[in-house]
């Protein structure tokens, strides 16, 4: 009994461990490939029913385009968000996206010490 006991948690085990190695996160060098997955991802975003639902509650009335920078660093973490245009005036929606696009993580990681800066235009 001991032995089958054994046996089913080195398989359970090693099934997790396999999902595990599974999930990692793909590391990009080319910037263009950086670029491409940024804006999947936040077009993505602004899709989602998550942010939808927030900025729907608070700016429901806010519509317009924005033309932002978004710095990414290594471990897929917004570094920083920078409004370069915007013919949104409303300063409350802009620092909403801005907060909302910092706390965002990205589905990928870069090499060590690189940092990509991708310009991104949004319309909402």
């Amino acid at each position: 009994m001991k032995i089958i006991a054994k046996i089913y948690m080195l398989v359970f085990f090693s099934l997790i461990s396999t999902s595990v190695f599974a999930q990692k996160k793909p590391v990009l060098t080319d910037e263009e490939q950086v670029a491409e997955m940024v804006t999947k991802e936040i077009d993505e975003t602004f899709k989602g029913a998550d942010f939808v639902k927030k900025k729907n509650k608070k700016f429901s009335i806010v519509f317009g385009t924005m033309v932002v920078d978004i710095s990414v660093i290594q471990n897929g973490k917004v570094a920083t968000f920078f409004k370069v245009d915007s013919d949104i005036k409303n300063i409350d929606f802009i620092n909403f996206m801005s907060e909302y696009i910092l706390n965002h993580k990205f589905k990928f990681k870069l090499q060590k010490q690189q940092r990509y800066k991708i310009r991104y235009t949004a319309t909402f």
